[in-house]
C-alpha cells in the first residue's frame, strides 16, 4: 500500500486500518458479553456477518457510528436471521 504524506496523520489510510481494528475488537468483546460466548467465537461470528461488511463500506455510514450501536445492530441483524 503506497503511503501519501498526508497533512492530518489520521487521515492515512494504514491509522484509519489500525483504528477500524481496535473498534471491531471493542464491538467483539462487546458481543460477546451479551452473548455469553468467547471474544474469539464474537469476533469470528462479527466478520462473517453483514453488518462488519457494512462497517467496512464507507458509503453506509455505518463507521460513523458508536461500537455500542454498531453491537445493536449485529445483535438485530441476528435476530432477523433467526
Amino acid at each position: 500500500m503506497e503511503q501519501k504524506n498526508y497533512d492530518d496523520p489520521a487521515k492515512s489510510p494504514i491509522i484509519q486500518e489500525i483504528i477500524l481494528s481496535n473498534r471491531i475488537g471493542a464491538i467483539a468483546v462487546e458481543l460477546a458479553k451479551r452473548l455469553k460466548i468467547d471474544p474469539s467465537r464474537a469476533l469470528q461470528l462479527f466478520y462473517q456477518s453483514q453488518t462488519c461488511e457494512d462497517l467496512h463500506n464507507k458509503s453506509t455510514g455505518l463507521y460513523l457510528y458508536g461500537d455500542l450501536y454498531v453491537a445493536d445492530e449485529f445483535m438485530r441483524e441476528m435476530e432477523n436471521k433467526q
